[in-house]
């Protein structure tokens, strides 16, 4: 399974590396978010965490599905600014369906690479975006409908938070990581040049590959996902990121253009098991779709039905794929209300090997 972006025809010019702070600072809140997925970031997300203020840090919490368990598509600029600011201000020029559609992104569903309408305007979405962030609690449901009652209004509290956060934390942590940040689009932009695309995509990421062939040429990311999309008439973004491992995100929604945020170099987990321990370990993730559950478990809590929708299979069959895992000590399981939330351990799954656990969390 892969992400595809099709570049037949597309200039190289139209292909750009470049940081973006509103990246940056969309990755730096998932990090803080899930500090679980980013051992190597453990220093910074515990001073930074432990320095918030506890109104901030309620905010953040109120709206974390945009950066949680997936990253949302107004995060990931297709044109990149010098500052924060500036990219705050195109999100200012996104029309209201836009911008809520993209910032409802609440998981990873089967809508997305089909390019789903916005909940502004389809009663379907609007209530599945609904019954999502119930599932993740009082406060993101109530922060889901005043966006959904009160774009406009919901925008700019939006804006004043990544305001507050930059004031609080990224400021001065944009600093000190956008030089390295900088000085690696500058390699890869040379090394295209140099040596050709293909070398600048592979050294961005081993997960990503340019193919050429008589019918055109691909950039091919591999994920646990299957996703298709042309830049036919727009161009290609790459976003280098300090806080990424071990993710790779690739924007392919319909209408949008492709962006890449690919994470600069990092170290690999390690760790030790039992023998048996991980031979059950690894029988329970061997199935197709034990494994892709996992990547949504990887990401975020979930309930059976959400897995079920997202997957199109059976709550049943999830269950009983849940409880191979849950056997195997892979998960761990809570009761939120009426919900019941399951979400992939990710610490025990690290002494799998990075291999696997990158795989997952690409």
């Amino acid at each position: 399974m892969s992400v595809t972006i099709d570049i037949t025809g597309l200039p190289h010019e139209r292909i750009t590396f470049c940081p973006s702070p509103l990246a940056e600072l969309g990755a730096a809140l998932h990090a803080l978010a899930e500090p679980t997925h980013h051992p190597r970031l453990h220093a910074w997300t515990t001073t930074t965490t432990a320095a918030l203020k506890p109104e901030l840090a309620d905010r953040l919490h109120e709206a974390d599905f945009m950066w949680n368990s997936t990253r949302s598509d107004i995060l990931l600029p297709a044109r990149p600014r010098e500052t924060l600011a500036e990219e705050l201000d195109d999100l200012d020029r996104m029309d209201d369906e836009q911008f809520v559609g993209s910032a409802l992104e609440i998981s990873c569903n089967s809508h997305y690479r089909d390019g789903a309408p916005s909940p502004l305007v389809d009663e379907r979405m609007r209530r599945r975006a609904q019954d999502l962030a119930a599932a993740r609690g009082p406060r993101q449901a109530a922060f889901v409908e005043r966006m959904l009652t009160d774009p406009p209004g919901t925008r700019a509290w939006v804006r004043r938070l990544m305001e507050d956060c930059d004031e609080a934390f990224f400021a001065d942590t944009w600093r000190r990581v956008r030089i390295q940040l900088a000085a690696d689009a500058r390699h890869k932009t040379e090394l295209m040049r140099r040596k050709g695309l293909a070398e600048a995509v592979a050294d961005a990421s081993a997960a990503m590959i340019l193919e050429e062939d008589e019918q055109g040429s691909r950039i091919v990311v591999d994920k646990l996902i299957q996703g298709r999309t042309s830049a036919e008439g727009s161009a290609v973004t790459f976003l280098p990121t300090a806080f990424g491992w071990p993710h790779l995100f690739a924007l392919y929604t319909p209408g949008w253009q492709p962006v890449i945020q690919y994470p600069i170099p990092a170290r690999d987990l390690g760790g030790a098991a039992s023998v048996e321990a991980v031979k059950l370990r690894l029988e329970a993730v061997a199935h197709p779709m034990r494994m892709r559950l996992c990547r949504s478990l990887a990401r975020g809590s979930s309930t059976t039905s959400e897995l079920a929708d997202a997957y199109n299979i059976t709550a049943p069959e999830v269950s009983r794929h849940l409880a191979v895992l849950k056997k195997a000590g892979l998960i761990t399981t809570q009761r939120r209300g009426r919900y019941v939330l399951h979400q992939l351990d990710v610490a025990v799954v690290a002494r799998l090997g990075s291999d696997f656990l990158e795989s997952v969390l690409r």
